[in-house]
């Protein structure tokens, strides 16, 4: 599908009939700032990147608001071992973490690559706001000096949209529910050019997408204003289905040098559903699984539920209109409480000396600093589909950790004062690795043609009744020849950002 002439999903194949001017006018924005734009293929593939570029980033911050750090956007990113150290370089393998059976409780092999060694925003998502932004720039269909970009999301895409905005020179806009974690807010505060005006906060928490979606539909009155809504956007998909597919193929190439294995399955919390699509590569690839998690207080997929919840990074009762339904092999429900306990076990003394003497490395469980919420979550759904397909010491299970838990310490502040007032000692330590380890309270469900195709319907009320989705297009969805006939316009946005680039000559300077 290269068209958009007979569809009213957001698809941009082709220029825009009436996006000259636009064009014209990003390309004097971009070659007055210098600023170059990567192609996914570099993305995937950083060793790619212009030598120049490679060698000017070695002095660049990594969270600097600079545009030369367009191009780490990407899995590839050294870690920085110290706190001082944010000049980081590239690696060839994106840097993961293989979880012991010892921490897991099973033989399959459980690796996460790490998402907060992406620049700006410590998280991953920061890639599906280049991915959606650049589709629009480079057909025309966003104007740098004239629109706002608009970024609704439950944290991490608003953040990622707002660093990608401004380091290419135009204004954005984050909407996201108010029940958020303080230090979302905080970094919003400090990368907005008017935080009055350029964050909106919506009633709510992870829940309440609606009202999300509401202030999007108010917003989009005004064409000066450009939704980019992630959970919409098949650039989303496409962006994770091209760039996190292939580098989550290059650390299970690693971890089977040495030790032949076989890729069963892929894991990912189902929030806007964009990082989903790297298991639908994955499955294309090598035949994995592809499971897809969920708050179990909200179990929209598992039971058409509702409800609230604080695996932030998950917006749900909804479906996204990018989540490829009817390619999804289980549906796992994790619960908060879960995901809350654990990160206080994963960044206290007490939980850390109670790993320990369960027989995990004290090493690797100070990477544990590294899982936010719904790391943790992913976590405990890899161990859940391991557990419920029996997989074996052969199989690996890939997953993400999308941030670390450095963007929870208020809400761990409040979750210890009210279940742990008196402190967390090695027995409260120990009542959360037996609780939430060892039981594992989660829900699963496998997806068979009628689940596939209970769950893809629930997506009717959200996408036809209330955003005017025409049904021959939210049906169109349901067929995989649908998604296959994206994946060529990935080739396409590189051949249009090659052209950018060559209009701007900011490449060559």
């Amino acid at each position: 599908m290269t068209s958009t002439s007979a569809s009213n999903l957001d698809i941009f194949g082709e220029f825009s009939p009436d996006g000259r001017e636009s064009y014209d006018n990003a390309v004097g924005r971009f070659r007055e700032n210098n600023i170059v734009l990567p192609t996914f293929a570099q993305l995937r593939d950083p060793s790619t990147i212009p030598e120049a570029i490679t060698a000017s980033l070695a002095e660049v911050e990594k969270d600097a608001a600079d545009p030369r750090n367009l191009f780490r956007v990407h899995w590839f990113n050294e870690h920085a071992d110290a706190p001082g150290d944010n000049f980081p370089g590239v690696v060839e393998v994106p840097t993961h973490i293989e979880l012991p059976s010892e921490l897991t409780g099973v033989d399959a092999r459980i690796v996460l690559a790490f998402g907060n060694r992406f620049p700006m925003i410590r998280a991953h998502k920061v890639l599906a706001a280049y991915s959606c932004l650049v589709a629009r720039l480079v057909t025309g269909r966003f104007d740098p000096t004239r629109n706002r970009a608009i970024w609704p999301s439950t944290g991490n895409y608003a953040r990622g949209g707002i660093a990608i905005s401004k380091i290419m020179g135009c204004r954005g806009v984050a909407i996201l529910p108010e029940g958020m974690s303080r230090e979302r807010f905080e970094w919003l505060e400090r990368w907005t050019l008017n935080p009055d005006e350029d964050v909106i906060k919506t009633f709510g928490t992870e829940s309440n997408v609606k009202e999300i979606y509401d202030a999007c539909n108010e917003l989009s009155q005004d064409p000066i204003n450009v939704i980019l809504n992630q959970f919409s956007e098949f650039s989303n998909h496409l962006g994770h289905y091209a760039v996190t597919g292939p580098s989550l193929e290059k650390v299970f190439a690693h971890v089977t040098a040495d030790r032949p294995g076989n890729l069963a399955a892929y894991v990912s919390a189902s929030g806007s559903a964009g990082t989903l699509g790297a298991g639908d590569y994955l499955k294309d690839q090598h035949g994995s699984r592809i499971v897809a998690v969920e708050a179990l207080e909200c179990p929209t997929m598992l039971h058409n539920g509702f409800g609230d919840h604080n695996i932030q990074g998950i917006g749900d009762k909804h479906i996204p209109l990018i989540h490829n339904v009817t390619n999804t092999d289980l549906v796992v429900g994790v619960s908060d409480d879960s995901t809350n306990r654990l990160d206080i076990m994963f960044n206290t003394p007490a939980g850390k000396r109670v790993l320990a003497e369960r027989g995990v490395d004290p090493a690797l469980s100070d990477m544990l600093v590294d899982f936010g919420y719904s790391s943790i979550c992913n976590t405990l759904a890899a161990i859940t589909a391991a557990k419920l397909w029996g997989l074996g010491a052969d199989d690996v299970v890939m997953s993400v950790a999308t941030d670390g838990s450095d963007l929870y310490n208020s809400d761990r502040e409040r979750i210890m004062s009210t279940h742990y007032s008196g402190g967390f000692d090695e027995g409260d330590a120990t009542e959360v690795f037996d609780a939430h380890l060892t039981a594992l309270p989660t829900e699963a469900m496998e997806m068979g043609e009628t689940e596939r195709n209970r769950v893809f319907n629930l997506g009717y009320f959200t996408w036809v009744e209330q955003q005017g989705i025409e049904i021959p297009d939210f049906e169109a969805r349901r067929s995989q020849d649908f998604w296959s006939g994206l994946r060529p316009l990935v080739d396409r946005w590189d051949e249009m950002i090659v052209e950018f680039n060559e209009a701007t000559g900011a490449a060559h300077h």
